[in-house]
């Protein structure tokens, strides 16, 4: 007869390492928890950053534009 495949206890993936836990929440452990919040600020700020600096050279080429 075939071989019944092994049962994987009930578990989740941390969302920032993808570690398979037993347990609540959406991460392996306090680690992972700040490093993710720390990551997403980061981000935060870089992305605020390339706006402010697309929206600055389309306002400068828009200027130019109009000043020829």
């Amino acid at each position: 007869m075939l071989d019944q495949p092994e049962k994987i206890p009930q578990h989740r993936h941390c969302r920032n390492c993808g570690k398979a836990f037993v347990g609540d929440g959406e991460f392996c452990g306090d680690e992972c928890k700040d490093y993710t919040g720390a990551d997403a600020k980061k981000k935060i700020r870089k992305l605020l950053l390339i706006w402010l600096i697309v929206v600055g050279v389309t306002m400068a080429a828009v200027a130019a534009y109009y000043m020829l």
